[in-house]
């Protein structure tokens, strides 16, 4: 048996063990609680973290915007992102131009509702420039783009590379900053098919007869051009659109009271086969209408030929700008003094006041009355011939005129 001397130190020695563990476990539970506390803690604040920040790998437009709250991450990618694209000399650019904002606060807000999570995670997420990546793809295919411009039976061949100095794509648009090579190729072609101030044979009648007589007439009012504003536009807009196709007829202008090019694809010089033609040396008039004659004047009076130069028929091919009845004539005489005509037929064919009308106050109307005593410019006709010629012209007409 043991004594009770060591049974005593038995004792005090598992007491001693019992106070240990009690004491390492008290601590353990301490330690524990204080662990959970700091990860509940750290947990709480990640989740408050993450309600507005974003995840650490996330990339906006090329910019690295992770750990940052919406209104920085917009701030960073207005200071750093690509926003613009260029097109200049046959070579396509990303670039950034500082005085534009690339992206707004909604924006990126959406961005980082895609990417929010509860905790923050490791994940990457990247969310690209779409519509910059667009916009490049349009300038490479600017950049190789051709367009079969179509105008007077000729077609030409436009291409960007050489016709494009510079183009832009910027705030959702997009701009051709220098097409000076452009301009300069469609005014080459307008000079080489324009129809304005242009001279050319014309066969006129003679007495009761068409194409009697080979006369060489020019261009005045009539005719067409080459919109070359309007057609670059058009051709800038084809390139930017992929149209392979455009016909010129669409962009041409007019001079004189209407903007429309006239004659654009007629037959005889443009002239097709309605028109007028007005003799001075002769004092005859002829309306054609659909090829064939069917007006023929002996008797008219056109502008006064001795005198005043302003009282000269104009030569040259007009076009009748209107047709009205029942109208006044006004002006200048020689004189200074005004005068007020009332006239029941009106056809004029130039801005400064000539055109085709009845005379009645006329008394002279012989082959010579034009010498000393014509028109101030216009062709004057019988009252009782005036009707046959407003039935048998038409609005838009040309007007040939010549000595």
């Amino acid at each position: 048996m043991q004594s009770r001397k060591n049974l005593k130190k038995y004792h005090n020695r598992s007491n001693l063990y019992l106070i240990i563990i009690a004491g390492v476990l008290i601590l353990a539970v301490v330690f524990g609680v204080v662990l959970y506390n700091h990860h509940t803690a750290t947990q709480k604040q990640a989740r408050e973290f993450a309600t507005n920040h974003f995840n650490p790998n996330v990339s906006i437009y090329g910019v690295d915007v992770g750990n940052l709250t919406v209104a920085k991450a917009t701030k960073k990618i207005n200071q750093r992102a690509n926003n613009i694209v260029v097109l200049e000399k046959g070579k396509v650019t990303i670039e950034r131009d500082p005085g534009i904002n690339t992206i707004d606060h909604q924006t990126v807000a959406n961005y980082f509702n895609q990417q929010h999570t509860a905790m923050p995670n490791k994940q990457d997420y990247t969310y690209h420039y779409s519509e910059l990546d667009t916009a490049r793809n349009k300038m490479q295919n600017v950049s190789r783009a051709t367009v079969d411009y179509h105008v007077a039976g000729k077609t030409y061949t436009l291409k960007a590379r050489t016709l494009i100095d510079k183009a832009i794509y910027k705030n959702g648009k997009y701009t051709f900053i220098n097409s000076e090579s452009l301009t300069a190729k469609l005014s080459a072609i307008d000079q080489t098919v324009s129809t304005f101030h242009k001279s050319y044979q014309f066969a006129v009648p003679v007495k009761n007869k068409l194409n009697q007589q080979q006369i060489t007439v020019k261009n005045q009012s009539y005719g067409w051009a080459v919109n070359v504003k309007k057609a670059q536009g058009a051709v800038e807009q084809a390139f930017l659109n992929g149209t392979k196709s455009l016909d010129g007829k669409n962009y041409i202008y007019g001079l004189g009271y209407s903007t429309y090019g006239l004659g654009y694809g007629e037959s005889n010089h443009g002239i097709g086969d309605n028109y007028i033609v007005v003799s001075l040396k002769r004092q005859e008039l002829w309306i054609v209408r659909n090829g064939k004659l069917a007006v023929h004047l002996t008797d008219v009076v056109t502008g006064t030929k001795d005198g005043n130069k302003g009282n000269r028929t104009p030569q040259g091919v007009w076009y009748i700008h209107y047709k009205k009845k029942h109208t006044v004539l006004r002006g200048l005489n020689n004189d200074g003094s005004k005068y007020a005509s009332p006239v029941k037929y009106w056809m004029p064919f130039t801005l400064s006041g000539c055109g085709l009308h009845d005379a009645a106050w006329r008394g002279d109307w012989s082959k010579t009355a034009y010498l000393r005593g014509g028109s101030h410019g216009c062709i004057n006709i019988k009252p009782n011939e005036i009707k046959r010629v407003w039935q048998n012209v038409s609005k838009h007409e040309a007007v040939i005129i010549y000595d």
